[in-house]
């Protein structure tokens, strides 16, 4: 089956409802080797076009990845980032902030991780934690330290998706293309997920007995992730919310949309002035002597 990854694109223009999105879609492949192939020509292909982003140094592309516990991201950035060359991708998960970016502003820790020109920068989670986690947890909010004109403003929320998108505007219009996947996991294939976690010997290290708690917020995140993705989804830094009880199949289309933003820079390989060609010949001749 083929991919449309317009289908996963959110155009808030056109009235998006998170819960109106599915989890689950058909297989896109019919067989497990079929998974396997595509997945690898796709792998091949991103190696090929981050090579060419390597060498050009005029873009950088930054992907960000969201969800709900359990929902795939590491496995989907493994399995993806696969073919990859280390030297032009940077992987950064970010977890509960340290004292020190607390006391900075809240997009302070993740601009400090922003790719450089040239090379991929990938978000195990981002600063949209600041506008989800937060949001449903106020506590955490209270311990950012933060003057009481910012903690009790009723447009606090508001205000901080206005900061991203504006900032996402700003690494847009500077060379850096946004990419911002959402894995669409539901409550049940979660739970699964987690038990799995629980009765695999080999997995119990992932088990976080604080993902059980959680699960206890869902709608709020539900609500949290609605505000966050309609308020921010935009051309230059746009949205896919992936159905991810699949893994094979949500692996498949985040690696399709990656493709795409990097065959959407339409990149190529430096070219040379015909000094520099001349002086690369008479190296040559230098060197076959």
């Amino acid at each position: 089956m083929k991919i449309h990854t317009r289908d996963y694109l959110v155009n808030p223009d056109k009235g998006f409802r998170l819960d109106k999105c599915p989890t689950k879609i058909k297989p896109l492949c019919k067989t497990e080797d079929e998974y396997r192939i595509r997945l690898e020509k796709h792998a091949q292909e991103l190696s090929k076009l981050q090579q060419v982003l390597y060498a050009s140094g005029t873009y950088a592309l930054l992907v960000v990845f969201q969800a709900m516990d359990a929902a795939g991201k590491d496995g989907a950035i493994a399995h993806v980032m696969s073919g990859v060359n280390p030297q032009g991708c940077d992987v950064f998960s970010f977890k509960k902030p340290s004292l020190e970016e607390l006391k900075h502003d809240f997009l302070w820790r993740t601009n400090r991780c922003l790719p450089a020109r040239g090379k991929i920068g990938i978000f195990n989670r981002s600063h949209y934690e600041e506008v989800l986690s937060v949001r449903v947890h106020p506590e955490l909010l209270a311990a950012q330290g933060l003057s009481p004109e910012v903690t009790k403003s009723k447009d606090i929320w508001d205000l901080r998706l206005r900061s991203i998108k504006q900032s996402e505007h700003h690494l847009h219009r500077n060379g850096t293309r946004i990419v911002k996947i959402f894995l669409n996991v539901s409550k049940e294939e979660q739970r699964k997920r987690l038990l799995d976690r629980i009765d695999d010997p080999e997995k119990n290290w992932k088990f976080n007995s604080s993902d059980l708690g959680e699960r206890a917020f869902w709608d709020q995140y539900m609500d949290a992730y609605q505000c966050a993705i309609e308020a921010t989804s935009t051309p230059y830094a746009p949205w896919f919310v992936v159905p991810a009880d699949d893994k094979e199949n949500a692996r498949l289309i985040v690696s399709h949309v990656i493709l795409e933003a990097l065959e959407g820079m339409k990149l190529s390989y430096p070219k040379l002035s015909a000094t520099e060609v001349r002086d690369l010949q008479s190296i040559r001749e230098q060197l076959t002597q």
